[in-house]
């Protein structure tokens, strides 16, 4: 499966994405611009101050109408103190409002995300690893939380004070205010050009990400595996040449977005000394006011240096793209296997089903099955028998909706699966797989999984009848007894058990057991097929099996072989036709066909 083509205009794409936060988002806004406006003035309290002292009765508030000196200087006071609260209280409001909007976008952007990647068919897990998918769903969103926290209200804060210091700059020395600018467009276009070259960078820096997090989710998974075929030192080299590539793209990354912020602050300092040294020469020749000269040079202090943090803003926001290019994507694969709309009570199944003409082969594989038909009646118990990669498996991957053949239909009672509710359609099939996943919680917890509204006598009676009641009040917590991850507390025959438990309390009108025994000791076995025959009534049964010892009383057994469908039929029909039902038959039980002779003792008596 080809992944999708690379999400353009992240940003935008984003915020059409947090467009019903619109309100929140324009309040935070407003919070974060008139926090930055009372931010900028104590350089305009300051070259009060000093116009106070310096021009004294002729100063700036005795021509509003303050006259005396001292009353001059405790009306600035007052001013200092409310604009200080204020500033205080929209810097609050900013940061709570930003904080709680990245966690809230963070939040549903995760969610949807995972809801999105429940809804992809089964091939696309087939294909992509768990870990990357893991970087994705958390690091990548983490990046997007950690610059709307902070990224987007330092953007929004910059432009405020760009803006407002050219507008003072302007009014009270526009002779000089052109040359304090000049750095400006400067530091712009080199943002520019920092982002685009950094931003390929940081895409290589998340894929690598995505690498290092699948192979150590691979290896926790595997641990059994690699401690008993002592690879430990083969696994360690392993993720350490992964993390030393993401180390190494890290590297690259750094070496440009670590140049950014001295090369500006070189740049601003030329405004600073402009400033700093043509309204000084204005000042004395007398064309400037003193309480000016000391706003435009505080004023050139605010603008410019924090223009130096730009780098950090922008080094946060490109790192923060690459991560929503991946988000973007995962949310842009198409999902292929799509509902149906019509409804289907599991109460009114009554379980006929039928392939016809069906088509199907994985992608880049030849073909599983190429036109079959096959038709199951109601409360039958049927059996699916072959060799490995015959479509035993994929029957039921079909039948659940995992995969849609290319062509050809399936129906149960009649009705095309691919027309019914998603969610009706599984709610009556139950699935007992030969690879068990319990959930870390405990046994009841997992007996319930599904059907979570079930009773404690509920589950209780699904146990017993699964035959694992006596095993589970056994354990010291019984039913609140915690499985451990994958349910590795428990053994093979014990999870498979909690298995069968789980779809008894489901209670599906159609019942599917993919090798249900195949990896459980005898008596594990007999115990397992005891609890089988007792759900099976009433039900249709579909049983996958390599063992026929299993099926041999099945109501109707399916032979599959690599060509299709081979034949069918009860198990003493197949063994009288002698096809190739019989010849499994006859290799699981250690006959010999008909003419075959012992083979010769070889000179060294070894046969």
């Amino acid at each position: 499966m080809s992944s999708p083509a690379p999400t353009t205009a992240p940003l935008r794409r984003l915020a059409r994405y947090a467009s019903s936060h619109r309100r929140r988002t324009w309040l935070a806004v407003l919070c974060s611009v008139l926090n930055k406006l009372f931010d900028l003035a104590p350089p305009v309290l300051i070259g009060t101050a000093v116009d106070i002292v310096v021009q004294r009765e002729n100063s700036l508030l005795a021509r509003l109408g303050v006259v005396d000196v001292r009353d001059q200087l405790w009306v600035l006071a007052a001013v200092t103190l409310a604009i200080w609260v204020l500033e205080s209280l929209f810097e609050y409001l900013q940061k709570w409002l930003w904080r709680n909007l990245a966690q809230t976008i963070q939040h549903e952007l995760r969610v949807d995300a995972y809801d999105h990647v429940q809804r992809l068919q089964l091939a696309f897990f087939e294909e992509r690893r768990t870990g990357g998918l893991m970087s994705i769903l958390n690091d990548d969103i983490n990046q997007l939380e950690r610059f709307l926290d902070m990224g987007a209200n330092a953007l929004i804060q910059t432009l405020t004070s760009t803006l407002l210091i050219a507008v003072v700059f302007f009014a009270l020395a526009p002779a000089i205010a052109w040359l304090a600018m000049v750095p400006i467009p400067l530091v712009l276009w080199g943002s520019f050009a920092f982002q685009r070259r950094i931003a390929p960078r940081y895409r290589h820096v998340r894929e690598q990400a995505g690498l290092v997090n699948g192979q150590l989710a691979s290896n926790l998974a595997g641990i059994p595996t690699i401690k008993s075929f002592t690879t430990e030192a083969h696994e360690t080299e392993r993720i350490r040449a992964l993390s030393d590539g993401y180390r190494i793209a890290n590297r690259h990354a750094i070496r440009l977005s670590s140049a950014f912020s001295p090369l500006i602050r070189m740049i601003i300092v030329a405004g600073f000394i402009v400033t700093l040294v043509l309204g000084g020469l204005d000042t004395l020749d007398g064309t400037l006011a003193v309480g000016s000269y000391s706003v435009l040079v505080f004023m050139t202090q605010r603008l410019l240096w924090p223009l130096t943090a730009l780098g950090e803003v922008a080094d946060l926001y490109q790192r923060a793209m690459a991560s929503t290019h991946r988000v973007m994507d995962l949310l842009d694969t198409p999902v292929t296997i799509r509902s149906g709309a019509r409804r289907l009570a599991t109460a009114d199944v009554v379980g006929r089903v039928a392939f016809e003409d069906v088509h199907f082969a994985y992608a880049g594989r030849p073909p599983v099955f190429a036109g079959l038909n096959l038709h199951i009646a109601p409360n039958q118990s049927v059996a699916f028998v072959g060799p490995t990669g015959a479509g035993k498996s994929t029957l039921v991957k079909l039948l659940l909706r995992m995969y849609d053949p290319q062509s050809g239909r399936i129906t149960i009672d009649g009705l095309p699966i691919d027309g019914l509710a998603l969610d009706d359609l599984r709610r009556a099939v139950g699935f007992v797989s030969q690879d068990v996943y319990l959930f870390h919680g405990t046994i009841a917890e997992n007996i319930a999984y599904g059907s979570f509204d079930a009773s404690r006598e509920a589950i209780e009676a699904a146990a017993r009848t699964a035959e694992a009641h006596d095993f589970i009040t056994a354990l010291p917590a019984g039913y609140d007894t915690v499985v451990g991850e994958w349910g590795q507390r428990l053994s093979g025959g014990q999870r498979q058990r909690l298995s069968i438990a789980r779809a008894v309390l489901k209670d599906p009108p159609i019942l599917i057991l993919d090798e249900a025994t195949s990896s459980v000791d005898n008596e594990t076995e007999a115990a397992i097929q005891r609890s089988l025959e007792r759900i099976a009534v009433g039900r249709v049964t579909l049983v996958i099996a390599h063992r026929l010892s299993t099926v041999r009383n099945a109501d109707r057994i399916f032979v599959l072989g690599h060509g299709g469908l081979e034949e069918t039929g009860t198990h003493d029909e197949l063994l009288a036709r002698g096809g190739v039902y019989a010849g499994l038959w006859r290799v699981q039980t250690g006959q010999r066909q008909p003419g075959a002779e012992r083979p010769a003792a070889s000179a060294s008596g070894v046969r």
